[in-house]
This record gives structure tokens, sequence and C-alpha cells, in this order.
């Protein structure tokens, strides 16, 4: 006879018979016995000299993601976001590859030339880092300038 209540180890009657009873008690007495390990969750910082950056010239920023004080390894997206809410992929340098889920450790720099129809039109350069089974999504907001 089996009495069922919230926790299934506070029964007043075990039928050993019941293979559910068996499995249910030999779950909880195996997650007792294990180690609990929780990973610290990534620090990711987006840095560049300005918010003004300078048309048709090379505007650098670094990527950095870190955790538990380590460089950490990831997967970076990097995107324009424009005022109406659009997203374009950014390339890497001067080459015609996205950045798209690419892979780095530590730190990760590039540099954007921004083009004159830019100019004055408030942007984000948005970066999302997948680190683990963590993603964090930092903003940079931009102003192309003459």
């Amino acid at each position: 006879m089996i009495l069922l209540s919230a926790d299934w180890t506070t029964q007043s009657a075990i039928d050993d018979t019941c293979p559910v009873t068996a499995l249910a008690l030999s779950a909880k007495v195996g997650l007792t016995g294990m180690l609990l390990v929780v990973a610290a969750a990534p620090t990711v910082t987006l840095t560049a000299p300005t918010h003004t950056p300078k048309i048709n010239t090379r505007w650098y920023y670094t990527v950095r993601a870190t955790q538990a004080g380590k460089p950490a390894a990831g997967r970076l997206t990097a995107q324009i976001v424009d005022p109406i809410g659009g997203s374009h992929p950014v390339q890497f340098g001067t080459s015609t590859k996205n950045i798209t889920n690419w892979p780095f450790r530590g730190r990760f720099r590039d540099f954007i030339i921004w083009p004159a129809s830019s100019r004055g039109i408030p942007l984000r350069l948005r970066v999302v880092v997948k680190v683990g089974g963590a993603k964090r999504t930092v903003s940079y907001a931009v102003t192309p300038e003459r």
C-alpha cells in the first residue's frame, strides 16, 4: 500500500515492490550525494574611444569577456541597430565576412568604417556574447560625425 504525500520520502507506508516508489527514493538519495557547482556569470564590456566617430575612418572597438576574473571563451555577434529598430550585421575589418557567432577568447578587437550616409544619425552598436550557456547583450550609442 502506498500513501502519496507532497514528499515521497515522508510516506507513511512504502511498498518495496512498487518500482515508481523505489525509483523516486533512489533519485532523491542520488541528488543529495551530488556536488553542485555553479559557474560565475560572465562579464562583458564594450569599449570605444568616442560616441561620435568620424566618417570614412577606422573606429576601433574592443569587447572583453571574463568569467571569475579570467578571460572567457565565447562567441560574438555584432550588429548596427538603426533608429527604427532594424539591425544590420557588422563586417570584420575590410572583409565581407559578417561578425556572426564569431569565436574569441577574452578579447575581441575590430574596427568599423562609418559611411558618409550615416552622418548625424543616432545608431547603436549591439554586441551579443555567448559564454557557455549564458548570453549577454551590450550596446554602445554612436552618432557618426564629419
